[in-house]
């Protein structure tokens, strides 16, 4: 979970931009995002291999 506590001299912009930040280095908004609707076992192995192929 991202956490920022706000200084006393920080400004509402930069915490707000800390925030957003953190929540994108640890992946919160994607994972939800991925479970938002249901996906077929069959279509996540079909998604991780088409990843593959592109990695290499």
């Amino acid at each position: 979970m991202a956490e920022v506590r706000v200084g006393k001299d920080e400004s509402l912009d930069s915490a707000l931009r800390r925030f957003k930040r953190q929540v994108k280095r640890s992946g919160i908004l994607s994972e939800a995002k991925r479970h938002e609707h249901y996906e077929k076992p069959s279509a996540k192995r079909r998604r991780k291999l088409a990843r593959r192929k592109r990695s290499r």
